[in-house]
């Protein structure tokens, strides 16, 4: 990746030359793993943040950025001409955040900056501090499936042959809004989008099939005219297999939706499968316990 300067007032960016534009396997699983140890530290040292999520997601935004993606040199807010990603469920900012920074869009070390005073790395990500990367602030739940069926047909109308990827929480498709979201994109054809759902069974109150149940969301999906495919999103392989797919799957007249199961806290055991972890932050003691099953890697700590 070659160097290059964004213009901004308040900081200038440099891409480092030392991160590929691609990455095998095992760098990506690595680099997955470099992130999860990002968001445990991020979030113990303000003691606020989201840790379940954003551990649960941590291979696919590092595959989507690493690898998926076509990812143009510089940031505009217009993404043209570049495949484009909207975090709808934007409480798991640091992963966002963190793989954002790993692929350039801005200092890794500016992670270190995670929710304090006057930081532009927000709780939910925002757009009035221009931070690169962020095109849209989210957390209010439920609005990102719009912006992004928006953006899609932005792209179709200046001929951009290029994709809209978006992520959501399963719990967050309790929400209204999305299904009217998922009922305009089959119904404008909207066939450069690829949506995917953590499907972890989590959030914030408890399980989802508690809270208030999904049923199947493969049958409804495909009820609403979305083509729907299925993988396990903490399985590497599998992620670079089935988003293959899912594009291969674009531009056949109907929107593409991926079911992706995901364990909440991937990673570290304690954290692992439970909604407690949602939005709580580690103690000393249980960071470090964290840290201990994640192995430092070559990209280093920030």
């Amino acid at each position: 990746m070659n160097n290059f300067s964004l213009k901004n007032p308040r900081l200038t960016l440099t891409f480092a030359d030392n991160l590929p534009v691609k990455m095998d396997t095992n760098s990506l699983k690595e680099m997955a793993t470099q992130v999860r140890r990002d968001i445990v530290r991020m979030v113990h040292k303000v003691q606020s943040g989201h840790p379940g999520g954003s551990l649960g997601c941590a291979d696919f935004l590092t595959a989507l950025y690493f690898e998926i993606m076509d990812r143009k040199q510089g940031f505009d807010m217009d993404g043209r001409d570049e495949d484009i990603f909207f975090l709808s469920n934007g409480h798991i900012s640091p992963v966002f955040y963190s793989v954002l920074a790993r692929s350039g869009y801005f200092p890794v070390a500016e992670l270190s900056t995670f929710r304090v005073l006057n930081t532009r790395l927000q709780g939910h990500p925002a757009t009035h501090e221009h931070l690169p990367g962020i095109r849209i602030a989210s957390g209010s739940l439920g609005q990102g499936l719009s912006v992004a069926c928006g953006a899609a047909l932005a792209k179709k109308m200046n001929n951009d042959c290029h994709l809209i990827y978006s992520l959501h929480g399963d719990g967050e498709l309790q929400e209204g809004q999305n299904w009217e979201a998922i009922m305009f994109a089959a119904h404008h054809k909207i066939d450069n989008l690829i949506a995917t759902i953590d499907y972890n069974g989590q959030q914030i109150d408890g399980p989802t099939n508690l809270v208030m149940g999904l049923g199947n969301l493969k049958l409804k999906f495909e009820s609403f005219g979305w083509a729907v495919l299925e993988m396990n999103g903490n399985d590497m392989a599998d992620i670079l297999k089935v988003v293959s797919e899912a594009k291969k799957a674009t531009g056949k007249g109907k929107p593409v939706c991926i079911i992706m199961t995901t364990i909440m806290g991937k990673g570290i055991s304690f954290m692992e499968g439970t909604h407690e972890w949602h939005g709580i932050a580690p103690s000393d003691k249980q960071l470090e316990d964290a840290l201990s099953q994640l192995p430092v890697s070559s990209y280093g700590d920030y």
